[in-house]
């Protein structure tokens, strides 16, 4: 890793700590709220590749784990770590990276990277990947069938078909100015 490399990842952990000061909307019958704090997630895998894109939330969950209230809701320290939302957190690190793996590999492939391209990454890095270790975690945790724990994460799909919307617009956007690009 470079120093750019580092910069570029903290940056992207700063707009995913950034994220998370807008209010978290509570879920009557699941204890994971929704955040904004996903679309960064997403950004930073679209934008930075799997090694940068991953680097950035594994920074901000070491910000967490230290004590900082840098989740939404001012949420911070090692017993986030023990509740039902430490899935979906945890699974922000192998999401970015999937999503950024995906835009790579699309972009070696055709040397540019399409909007529908970026978009797959963030739906199956930044949706799937993230659900699925936060879905189980919050079964495991909580006690709830993973069925029910399937189900209730259904609130979240309208709102992170949206982010992942915005992040592969957003870094189609950045991936014409090419500011960001690997050297």
């Amino acid at each position: 890793m470079t120093t750019r490399d580092l910069v570029l990842a903290a940056t992207f952990a700063a707009l995913i700590v950034a994220l998370g000061a807008v209010p978290a909307v509570p879920l009557a019958f699941i204890p994971v709220p929704i955040t904004l704090q996903s679309l960064g997630v997403m950004l930073a895998g679209a934008v930075l590749g799997p090694w940068r894109g991953a680097l950035a939330p594994a920074l901000v969950v070491l910000l967490v784990i230290i004590g900082l209230p840098v989740l939404a809701g001012g949420r911070g320290g090692l017993v986030v770590l023990t509740g039902p939302t430490a899935g979906y957190l945890l699974g922000w690190i192998p999401g970015a990276f999937v999503t950024g793996l995906l835009a790579q590999r699309a972009a070696a492939r055709t040397g540019w990277l399409p909007f529908a391209e970026r978009l797959a990454g963030c739906i199956l890095g930044g949706i799937v990947v993230v659900h699925l270790l936060g879905i189980v975690w919050l079964a495991s945790v909580t006690g709830l069938p993973i069925g029910k724990a399937a189900w209730g994460s259904l609130a979240f799909l309208p709102g992170d078909l949206l982010k992942a919307g915005l992040a592969a617009w957003v870094a189609t956007s950045l991936g014409r100015v090419r500011v960001l690009a690997p050297r």
